[in-house]
């Protein structure tokens, strides 16, 4: 792991030594931009590491280009745009199978002497039908803003689909949903990000 002082004079990494060398290769980077390896003390220059060397370009660079905008936040928010995208195939799959149990017949009416006999039949019937439209809609909701979020477009159905993943008894995958949609949340509200969606 590196970091890297770029030409506006502030620190970016920690990044990989894999990442760098793309860097080196796009010419963001050159052999002259401040380098500190992980575990060193001492900043250095890129062409002092041994290990790019044969990464440099015929002409780099003397200094580091961050990343745009954009390209920033593409990175940041393909994590929790693919937990979404999850969240949503789990939680529909699960709807349409509960569904198509509603439709078949397969809940049959529970017997009067078994606990919580009332409420058994409730959802097993028209309840149990709507409950199951209602989720698979959260489902294709969540998936949506997913897409939406990983190409970096509708910022506020991105939003939308994040919520909707952790809300309990509308979540398309209620024991997933809420940790992925706080994920999204969290980076989604980050200024970069926020900026590099259009």
């Amino acid at each position: 792991m590196y970091k890297i002082i770029g030409a506006d004079g502030k620190e970016y990494g920690p990044i990989t030594t894999e990442q760098l060398r793309q860097w080196i290769a796009e010419g963001r980077a050159g052999m002259q931009t401040k380098v500190l390896p992980d575990g060193a003390t001492e900043w250095t220059t890129l062409g002092q590491l041994p290990e790019f060397a044969a990464a440099a370009p015929s002409v780099a660079p003397n200094v580091f280009t961050p990343p745009s905008p954009a390209t920033a936040g593409a990175e940041q928010v393909n994590g929790p745009a693919m937990g979404l995208i999850v969240v949503a195939i789990l939680g529909a799959l699960a709807q349409a199978a509960g569904l198509i149990m509603h439709l078949a017949g397969a809940a049959t009416r529970a017997p009067s002497q078994m606990p919580n006999a009332a409420l058994v039949n409730m959802f097993s019937g028209t309840v149990g039908i709507i409950s199951g439209v209602i989720g698979l809609l959260m489902s294709a909701v969540v998936l949506l803003g997913a897409l939406k979020m990983k190409k970096l477009e509708s910022y506020g159905f991105a939003m939308a689909a994040s919520i909707i993943a952790m809300v309990p008894c509308v979540s398309p995958c209620c024991l997933l949903g809420l940790p992925i949609g706080i994920w999204a949340l969290v980076v989604l509200m980050k200024p970069e990000v926020k900026s590099a969606f259009h």
